[in-house]
């Protein structure tokens, strides 16, 4: 070896070195911070119930309490730190990353690339005018030989696959390379999405570098994609890189008020987080860019022990696959910019708790990875916890539940014994500053992002000014104090319900603009309804002064089915549009590829029989 090389092998070997010491500094201190943040908020509670002594349903309460609340801190500090990022740190993206190549737009694009859409049932319409508007985004770059796209269908209803089918030829019809464009449809659907995604890295994994994948519903940008290439090229170690995903302008006044909140907590609480996980980032399963080969080698995921709910294929198979990636030697890591990567949101109260559940299930299945040696033999620390994590975005409904229920029994048993009578509860002042600070991180991220924005003159233009964001914060506040116990007690009975079997089909998602009835409110919301009636009763009776606090809670529940019906309401969204309510920066300025979704659709032929048969790529088993 050249004393060249070996210098260039000793400076990057030091860079790594340093690189590594300043992530684990960042993680100590983080630590740390989230460690005495738990403590204080434990302390405080303990210092409230202690003040007429500690009984055991207090300390039950104390160590609910302790359990739920990492989560939350989680969420704030992220929160904190992203924000401190982004106003007070130059080169914040650099320092966040670690990436080399942020700012180069001009290289050559190297390797071959594919852009692979699997599908399930979806609307055919919505799917192939997705695909459409995100290669015409990529050949107006004049970059796009090196890309090739793959549909891949797992679709079973036959009525949607002849659409499906019939739409995709007329694309290839009409288009200028059709070679680039290939139509697989699996008919046995092993493995549900996992296998889809496998059979594609079997048949014609050889031929690409990268892959990107996209949901039905998904879409990026030509430039976005460009930037995810050369961000691979320049960065060999590599594995995943995830985009933000941002919604896509919305006319029902549930998306419009749940994508708002989303937006503007998404850029702090991303960037906090990407800051100190580096390497060992999360993975969402669409809108990345994967290396394919470290993807075939590192990622193929076993079936879980046991049957399902928690057992079987893995549902939630996205962060596992980062997880195995990392374990592979290669990084996974988030790029914290808007930059041309959107998708749909739910556009109703039970669509969104249908996805949530969904996501449910498929998190909570990793328990039993912690618990199958052969499954996490190798995974490294960062890996083990973005796992509970993920477990973690579900325990905390049943434990604020739990929590709430232990309280109100205490409340009971209380009034039992005092001839009717609750006395309020000691240190009252502590109490409400306790309950103010919890509060409070709770909604940090949505905060802190709210603040992002009015500290520039760009954000606060781009939302349409500082009064339509006041008017939208305040909206979505109200909307995120209805939905957060509505959404809870679902996660909860949900849970609850695994570990006795209940389990929900991963079938396609419904996408559109739709009414609820009050009929449907009411079979899916009827236990909320009841739930909040029986607190505000109990409490009512047994301790007044603290409906104040329950409030929040109680109103969410009792008004879940009017909530549901009134905003999926096509009235109530045409309001929110033509007045700017909680619009989001691609309402008043469209970006190009979403101007061409939906729009300029292939129109395939009368269909008589069947459809025309769609050319495949050439398959090289059979080759």
């Amino acid at each position: 070896m050249g004393l060249g090389a070996m210098d260039t092998g000793h400076r990057m070997g030091a860079g790594l070195s340093v690189t590594s010491r300043r992530m684990t500094a960042r993680r100590i201190l983080f630590l740390g911070l989230v460690s005495s943040t738990i403590l204080a908020l434990v302390s405080a509670l303990t210092y409230v119930f202690a003040a007429d002594g500690l009984r055991a349903i207090e300390i039950a309460m104390i160590t609910v309490f302790a359990l739920n609340t990492p989560w939350m801190v989680i969420g704030f500090w992220n929160a904190v730190i992203g924000f401190s990022l982004l106003h007070f740190k130059r080169d914040w993206l650099r320092s966040v990353t670690g990436l080399s190549g942020l700012e180069d737009e001009t290289s050559a694009i190297g390797g071959r690339t594919a852009i692979v859409m699997p599908v399930h049932n979806e609307s055919p319409d919505l799917v192939v005018g997705n695909l459409k508007a995100v290669i015409d985004s990529l050949d107006a770059t004049g970059l796009s030989d090196t890309f090739d796209v793959f549909l891949l269908s797992d679709t079973t209803d036959p009525d949607i696959a002849l659409r499906e089918q019939s739409l995709f030829e007329a694309w290839r019809d009409g288009n200028e390379r059709p070679d680039r464009l290939h139509y697989r449809r699996r008919t046995d659907n092993i493995r549900q999405k996992v296998g889809n995604i496998e059979d594609f890295c079997t048949r014609w994994g050889d031929g690409f570098d990268f892959m990107i994948v996209l949901d039905a519903d998904s879409v990026m940008s030509g430039p976005a994609i460009l930037r995810l290439v050369r961000l691979m090229q320049h960065n060999p170690a590599l594995g995943i890189l995830q985009t933000l995903v941002t919604g896509m302008p919305a006319s029902s006044a549930f998306a419009r008020m749940f994508q708002f909140g989303m937006r503007h907590g998404m850029r702090s609480y991303t960037t906090g987080s990407a800051w100190w996980q580096g390497p060992d980032g999360p993975y969402w399963g669409h809108n990345a860019i994967l290396r394919l080969q470290a993807f075939r080698r590192n990622c193929a995921l076993p079936a879980l022990p046991g049957t399902r709910p928690l057992g079987g294929e893995i549902l939630s198979h996205d962060q596992v696959e980062a997880v195995f990636m990392r374990r592979g030697g290669y990084e996974v890591r988030v790029l914290p910019l808007e930059d041309g990567s959107y998708e749909e949101n739910p556009t109703t109260l039970p669509d969104f708790l249908t996805r949530d559940l969904r996501w449910c299930q498929g998190n909570m299945q990793y328990l039993k990875l912690f618990r199958h040696p052969s499954l996490i033999r190798g995974v490294r620390p960062m890996g083990r916890l973005q796992l509970l994590l993920a477990i973690m975005m579900y325990t905390g409904a049943p434990l604020w539940y739990a929590f709430m229920g232990l309280g109100l029994t205490d409340l009971c048993l209380t009034a039992a014994s005092n001839g009717g009578s609750v006395p309020a509860l000691g240190a009252p002042g502590f109490g409400l500053a306790l309950f103010a600070a919890v509060m409070g991180m709770t909604f940090a991220p949505k905060l802190f992002g709210i603040l992002d924005i009015a500290l520039r003159r760009a954000g606060r233009r781009s939302y349409g000014g500082g009064l339509r964001i006041a008017a939208g914060t305040v909206l979505e506040t109200l909307f995120s104090l209805l939905l957060s116990p509505v959404v809870a007690l679902a996660q909860t009975v949900f849970v609850f319900g695994l570990f006795f079997g209940k389990r929900i089909r991963w079938d396609a998602q419904e996408r559109d603009d739709r009414r609820v009835t009050l009929g449907e409110a009411l079979s899916g919301l009827w236990l909320q309804t009841v739930l909040g009636a029986a607190f505000l009763v109990v409490l009512s009776v047994v301790a007044p002064h603290i409906l104040p606090w329950a409030t929040p809670v109680i109103a969410g529940l009792l008004l879940s089915v009017p909530f549901a019906v009134v905003t999926a309401m096509p009235m109530l969204g045409r309001f929110f549009r033509r007045f700017g309510l909680c619009a989001i920066p691609e309402e008043s300025l469209v970006p190009e590829v979403l101007r061409d979704v939906r729009i300029s659709m292939p129109q395939p032929a009368p269909i008589l029989r069947a459809a025309p048969a769609v050319r495949p790529l050439a398959d090289p088993e059979r080759a």
